[in-house]
């Protein structure tokens, strides 16, 4: 197929039909009646603003989550805001199907209602990026900015959209780091198009620094500042809000899903196939064969997940992953990779180069005649001297499974704060996983987790 009837397939399947559009409107109207009149009943200076792709028309088929967002003045205090907000959420949700509390920056209604998941955010009124008091104050003024820039490139960003979660780059959650829909929009109205973003995956990454808004000559201080602490930070891209010079729309972005992109594009563009958009589902074999295949080893750790939000847990895996990884190599193991996630525990596994590691281990010494010297001499039992130097050699512990327990009762690895009790008490299994994450240990062993190339 050529690229123009890849590209017309693929907006037949994501591109929502008359009917669907028609249900979406209905069911925002009805919404919004249900919000305004709970607002008037409390009498409440509320405004409910819809946000997010089905505000801006750049929803993908199927896909109808709503996002409604109660703006109270912006002279509320924050505490009254936090009480109200979730009190006027949880009244209007009654008049929905069901509900229950969820927890961001602040506590809000996560509902449904005809079969969609709707989700209640209380929020400040802003008009200005000066005005913004919590993060999500943003959307509404980024709902806003979108729909007067698009101007009708909708399907544009439907197609761009739909591309980044076939090639498994889509979402900023951060267990993903991927590109949001509010960049994926702000790409296609700075680029002009889907194929225009992709034909400039090279350049967006050697520019480094996109400002749609023109914030560098208009706020150059704050704009300058922002720049200055995502590349610092050594963020792949640095994209100025349009709304807020403040902030990088693309901070969560990380270098593997900028690069899972930054090749994508370039093999779609040369060799155009629905399965850029739309990819099979690959059959997955038993973890242990590719073990056996690899000739490496496979540490698991798995334990109770502490009561924290994913955006919390996450972080702390893999600070914790890498805790492990430092201290297995100060100990004689190569280390060759890590993943972590959450099942129905939590697991951080690590790929190493052997189970077991040499019997006796060489200590070097300092200088014989020395004060510590002495201190060598009377602490080791096997000790002699080469030259004017003492050395000595210690029994280690060969299997790896003694090692890492040993590192975690004598707290020898930093570990994420809020989850070192936990990973101190995990069960600690080599080249064997519980059921439940059999997937995910074959997807990090092939190293077809990351999707890059086959």
């Amino acid at each position: 197929m050529d690229i123009e009837a890849v590209i017309s397939e693929v907006l037949q399947r994501t591109r929502p039909s008359e009917e669907e559009r028609a249900f979406v409107e209905e069911l925002m109207e009805e919404l919004e009646g249900i919000a305004n009149k709970t607002i008037e009943e409390l009498g409440l200076e509320v405004k409910p603003h819809f946000v997010g792709s089905l505000a801006k028309d750049t929803y993908l088929a199927g896909d109808h989550d709503v996002d409604l967002f109660l703006a109270f003045p912006l002279e509320t205090p924050l505490e009254e805001l936090r009480k109200r907000g979730l009190e006027l959420g949880k009244a209007i949700a009654e008049r929905l199907d069901s509900y229950e509390i969820a927890y961001a920056e602040h506590p809000y209604v996560r509902a449904k209602y005809r079969g969609v998941s709707v989700d209640l955010v209380p929020c400040y009124d802003v008009k200005d990026w000066k005005d913004v008091r919590t993060a999500v104050d943003r959307s509404i003024l980024h709902t806003r900015w979108v729909n007067e820039n698009l101007r009708g490139r909708n399907d544009e960003v439907r197609l761009l959209k739909r591309f980044l979660k076939g090639i498994n780059a889509y979402g900023s959650e951060v267990y993903v780091r991927g590109f949001s829909g509010y960049l994926a929009e702000i790409l296609v109205i700075k680029y002009g198009s889907f194929l225009g973003v992709l034909k400039k995956a090279d350049l967006i990454l050697k520019q480094k620094i996109i400002d749609p808004a023109d914030w560098l000559r208009k706020e150059p201080e704050v704009a300058r500042k922002t720049v200055e602490r995502e590349i610092n930070e050594d963020k792949p891209l640095v994209v100025i809000d349009p709304v807020d010079p403040r902030r990088n729309v693309s901070a969560n972005l990380s270098w593997e899903r900028y690069g899972i992109f930054y090749f994508k594009s370039g093999e779609f563009l040369e060799k155009p196939s629905i399965e850029f958009f739309f990819p099979a589902e690959k059959p997955w074999k038993n973890y242990l064969e590719v073990l056996r295949e690899r000739k490496t080893a496979l540490l698991t750790l798995v334990f109770e997940v502490p009561e924290m939000v994913d955006d919390l847990l996450l972080p702390q895996l893999e600070r914790s992953a890498k805790g492990l990884e430092k201290a297995l190599e100060r100990e004689g193991f190569r280390v060759l990779g890590w993943n972590v996630g959450k099942t129905e525990k939590a697991f951080i596994m690590l790929e190493l180069d052997r189970a077991e590691r040499e019997r006796i281990k060489l200590k070097p010494g300092p200088e014989f005649f020395t004060q510590r010297g002495r201190r060598f001499y009377e602490k080791n039992e096997k000790v002699w001297i080469v030259g004017k130097r003492l050395c000595s050699e210690k029994r280690v512990k060969e299997n790896v499974l003694d090692v890492v327990i040993e590192l975690l009762e004598k707290g020898q690895v930093s570990l994420g704060r809020g989850i070192r009790e936990a990973v101190k008490g995990a069960d600690v299994l080599l080249n064997y996983v519980p059921k439940d994450v059999e997937r995910e240990a074959y997807l990090f062993l092939s190293r077809e987790k990351w999707n890059l190339k086959d």
